[in-house]
């Protein structure tokens, strides 16, 4: 029994489900496999290709910001290599991270379920995401060469250029199709495979993020799957719904693309901060503080963030009616993230704090983090945002809260499920190591970026004015630094899943349903599905569980004498 859960154990011989038998047999029983556990691990091996290959474009453009002028790279090359390192870094890992790799491998757990509602639904949506990211990367070899035009696509320029902008706008087309079905399968989920005594209020926070995140998928991904497909139709027939030579609007591609890309930024934070839920009370054996509060806050931020769109338009033309009610609206929508903020720190207060490896990421998310958001009210602001819009401000204030936010927890959740997921142990030390590094590295590498950009650097430019040379040279030594960072980190997981020490069901004393489930789980997860009596953070249980387990062994040892 934990956190008020009945079930009855588990078998001791039961095999976990890396050795279940299937009718199919080597690498065929992953890529025809339903088993939800098995599809987070296909799309975190697939999002760990991907990340490290958008990573390398990126230390390539930083080498070629080091000095004013052509360094190791033509202008065409940098932007090609700035348009794929967004792509791949938005669509393939920020946006799909946490809920596509712990969203499948944990949520279903979590819930008391055996798996999601539609398994191989589940598999397709990986599939789908297999061919976005190859379509991706293959415009790479192909046609005119990469497209020049940004992750954005914006028209009329991604209409008229010759590079190969209809690939890359397909591929981001496919993985929108992939997101809508991931988050239909979450929310038929947990609307009705909730284990006996899981009501709405006893459901984990990460759940609760997810369900609001799933919400965004379903509602917001069809608008931009419409937007990218009129600009293939538009690069192919000119039909004129962008293009102002034909009597299309440019300005309608924005608001399309912004009414989608917005909302996608919380589809990027919202699983995130569901985590830093589950990671703060169990390292601080505190129930968490304002439950409630939390949860409602996670539907908050999913309702306002779709009001808030035109705060990325301020310099485009729109009536200035228009911005004062979306720079309001810019403001609003920082209140639920304040909220979840706070309650994290008010859970901190008084607890019994353990700074592991999976708290340190946590710890650090929330101090990065809090410097996205508060540069982003600069950027919310009308007076301020007309002069920093389009420079390093921008890009710096984008990769503290993407990178900073959803980057740091998806390594986070990574060291938190790492042993629930392969029944190992990594290197604490060496994870610690690593989370200061890359701590380091981060604020080296994007901080100068704040600067640049109050100064009056530019953003998307190959070149540069000498002046700015110091604070570009700062941030390529802080690029090494983090990518060093990374790689230490990357190399202790890999070394963990090889060799590392096996471990418990629960070694952290989590609450959660997940940590009453062997390591790693076995196929279906529960022999008997389990029966929730109390909320999710119940540490009391916890507690009288550890006692009662320490009175075994020590009853255990006195026989033994």
């Amino acid at each position: 029994m934990a956190n008020g859960t009945i079930a009855v154990p588990h078998k001791a011989a039961e095999p976990d489900f890396y050795h279940v038998r299937t009718k199919h047999t080597g690498i065929w029983a992953w890529l025809l496999t339903t088993d939800h556990k098995r599809i987070g691990l296909m799309y975190l091996s697939a999002m760990t290709f991907f990340f490290l290959s958008a990573m390398t474009l990126g230390v390539l453009m930083r080498l070629e910001m080091l000095t004013p002028g052509e360094t190791i790279m033509s202008a065409q090359t940098y932007n090609s290599f700035f348009t794929l390192h967004g792509v791949i870094m938005i669509f393939l890992f920020i946006i799909p991270g946490v809920p596509a790799v712990f969203g499948n491998f944990i949520l279903p757990i979590q819930l008391g379920a055996k798996d999601v509602q539609f398994p191989k639904l589940n598999l397709l949506s990986w599939y789908l995401y297999m061919i976005g990211g190859i379509l991706a990367l293959f415009s790479l070899f192909i046609g005119t060469g990469i497209a020049d035009t940004g992750w954005t696509f914006y028209a009329p320029y991604s209409i008229r250029t010759t590079t190969n902008v209809s690939i890359s706008v397909f591929a981001a087309f496919i993985l929108g199709f992939s997101s809508i079905l991931t988050g239909l399968n979450f929310l038929t989920t947990i609307h009705r495979l909730r284990c006996p005594g899981m009501t709405w209020f006893r459901m984990p926070l990460f759940v609760w993020s997810i369900y609001a995140t799933s919400w965004i998928q379903v509602l917001a991904t069809p608008v931009i799957g419409i937007t990218l497909l009129l600009v293939i139709l538009e690069r192919a027939f000119g039909i004129g719904v962008f293009d102002p030579t034909l009597g299309g609007d440019p300005l309608l591609f924005q608001h399309l693309f912004w009414i989608y890309s917005h909302p996608a930024v919380y589809i990027m934070i919202l699983p995130a901060m569901g985590v830093v839920s589950e990671i703060i009370p169990t390292f601080s054996k505190k129930p968490i503080f304002g439950y409630v509060p939390i949860a409602i806050s996670s539907l908050g931020i999913a309702l306002v963030g779709y009001l808030v769109w035109g705060h990325h338009m301020f310099s485009s033309g729109i009536s200035d009616t228009s911005r004062v009610i979306f720079s309001l609206l810019t403001f609003i929508v920082a209140l639920p993230s304040g909220i979840k903020v706070f309650n994290w720190v008010a859970t901190l207060y008084k607890g019994s704090i353990e700074v592991t490896a999976p708290m340190l990421f946590t710890l650090l998310f929330i101090f990065i983090f809090s410097i996205g958001g508060l540069t982003g009210l600069t950027l919310g602001a009308l007076n301020t945002d007309l002069h920093l819009t389009d420079t390093y401000y921008v890009v710096a204030h984008f990769h503290y809260v993407m990178f900073g936010g959803m980057g740091l927890i998806f390594f986070a959740s990574m060291h938190y499920w790492f042993p629930k997921m392969y029944g190992k142990m990594y290197n604490e030390k060496v994870a610690k190591v690593s989370a200061y590094w890359i701590a380091v590295g981060f604020n080296t590498l994007y901080f100068p970026m704040f600067i640049m950009g109050y100064l009056g650097m530019p953003r998307r430019y190959y070149d540069y004015l000498p002046e700015y040379q110091i604070w570009h040279v700062i941030s390529t030594v802080g690029s090494w630094i983090l990518v060093s960072g990374i790689l230490i980190m990357v190399f202790n997981l890999v070394k963990g899943i090889r060799s590392g020490k096996p471990t418990t069901a629960n070694p952290w004393g989590g609450t959660t349903l997940e940590w009453t489930v062997p390591s790693p789980p076995p196929l279906e997860n529960f022999d008997v599905i389990p029966t929730v009596t109390t909320g999710p953070y119940d540490h009391t249980q916890m507690q009288k569980q550890l006692r009662e387990q320490y009175k075994q062994q020590q009853k255990a040892e006195e026989e033994k004498n």
